[in-house]
């Protein structure tokens, strides 16, 4: 009985992956884009995007000797 019900359960754990991924994949256009970005347009995002994960490291690494610094803080 176990084996048919687990059986049953994943031939409907099957069908609902199918229909999500029929749902994803009805979403996603293979046609050229509308409005062409140029260069400068490119190059801002890109740097924007540099900078926003390059920043947090930088800051943390800049600190570095004042959090070696710290008292180190009691057991408790």
């Amino acid at each position: 009985m176990l084996v048919g019900l687990s059986g049953a359960m994943q031939l409907r754990s099957m069908s609902w992956a199918r229909a999500i991924l029929q749902k994803r994949t009805s979403s996603i256009y293979s046609k050229p884009p509308k409005n062409k970005i140029g260069p400068g347009q490119s190059f801002f995002i890109m740097s924007v995007f540099a900078v926003a994960l390059l920043a947090p490291a930088g800051w943390i690494l800049h600190h570095l000797p004042e959090y070696r610094q710290r008292p180190q803080a009691p057991p408790s």
